[in-house]
């Protein structure tokens, strides 16, 4: 345990708090590798029987990782070769792997901000996973924003939110609240953040045979204070499915152009704001994600971050939204019609020859 993960156990449920406020609990190379160990330790321990992962602030569970760092790393080495770079998206994405297979309930309370990481972190897993959020949850996969695509899985997560609800949300880095993550299938149950104490408490008192089904139970006394139905997504789904499901980006555009209603003049100007290139990139991305599975998916990521720094769009985002704070990133190219099939296709060329991978032994199941 450091000072930026708590750990405890109690009553066989591991209990793992990201505690790096300052920076939104956004994850470092050294917090990847010690929730890696945790994870592993915890896999096969007869004394842990379920995990409960949270943020140590009501403002983030995490704000995803360390993009300073990865600035910083990107531009100390021509064509974004960093070692250290190399290591933190290899080592988070075969925890994010880890994670999916988890044997145990793994159960993600997303009070707060949810973005990159933190989403790698919360919607790993299928049979075993529990994504809890609250009034105050701010989810978003808005790596288009900063010149990156939605990686961490997101190719994969992304791809089976219902009805192009995920194409939406990747290629616009929006972000949602709770009732839309509750209708986009990215998340569970919500709970208030004020009952979050007394969810502690049943925690450490509860003995049935899967916790997630106790929790659920809590979660139902409030089903009235989130309605999904009621969401924004809800209510803009036909929209949405209309415009997101179209072949390319310049399509999408094209059709939200012709459509005069709010929500597309709205997505409208938000896309104007993002990486033209990246997102063309993402809407591939996504599209091939829904014929891979997680193991695939990742791979593919790991070369598509690979070529994201090389080309150097991120960097130039990052500058802009993070760095100099200016919100005036210079995108290379600046337009739609500037992009062409072969800088989109240039993201899947394999970056290693497929036994150097450094995912290779990623596997659909755990042997």
């Amino acid at each position: 345990m450091t000072a930026l993960i708590q750990t405890q156990v109690t009553n066989a449920i591991g209990n793992i708090t990201l505690d790096r406020p300052k920076a939104l609990n956004s994850l470092s190379l050294a917090m990847v590798r010690e929730l890696t160990g945790i994870v592993l330790g915890w896999r096969d321990a007869a004394t842990v029987r379920a995990v409960v992962i949270t943020g140590s602030t009501g403002k983030a569970f995490c704000a995803g990782g360390d993009i300073r760092f990865f600035y910083e790393a990107g531009l100390s080495t021509p064509q974004g070769g960093s070692a250290a770079l190399d290591d933190f998206f290899s080592e988070e994405y075969a925890l994010n792997h880890l994670i999916h297979f988890f044997p145990k309930p793994w159960i993600a309370v997303m009070d707060g901000i949810v973005m990159g990481g933190g989403m790698g972190l919360a919607q790993s897993g299928v049979q075993n996973r529990l994504r809890i959020v609250t009034e105050r949850t701010r989810m978003a996969m808005p790596e288009v924003n900063i010149g990156l695509f939605p990686d961490v899985g997101g190719s994969y997560f992304l791809s089976r939110s219902a009805d192009q609800l995920g194409t939406y949300l990747g290629v616009t880095g929006e972000m949602i609240g709770a009732a839309d993550a509750l209708y986009a299938g990215l998340a569970d149950v919500f709970i208030p953040s004020s009952e979050l104490p007394a969810l502690r408490t049943l925690l450490e008192h509860d003995n049935s045979a899967d916790v997630r089904h106790a929790i659920r139970e809590f979660a139902s006394a409030f089903r009235d204070q989130c309605d999904p139905a009621g969401s924004t997504l809800a209510r803009h789904h036909a929209a949405i499915r209309q415009h997101f499901s179209l072949p390319s980006v310049p399509d999408i555009v094209a059709s939200l152009s012709q459509d005069d209603s709010d929500f597309a003049q709205t997505t409208l100007a938000l896309m104007q704001k993002r990486s033209p290139l990246m997102m063309s990139v993402t809407l591939r991305q996504v599209r091939l994600g829904a014929t891979l599975d997680l193991a695939g998916c990742l791979r593919m990521e790991r070369t598509m971050v690979r070529r994201a720094f090389e080309r150097g769009e991120v960097l130039e985002g990052i500058r802009a939204v993070v760095i100099d704070k200016d919100n005036q990133p210079q995108w290379q190219p600046a337009t739609l019609a500037e992009v062409t099939t072969e800088m989109v296709d240039a993201f899947f060329v394999p970056a290693w020859p497929a036994q150097a991978h450094p995912l290779r032994d990623l596997v659909s199941s755990v042997a």
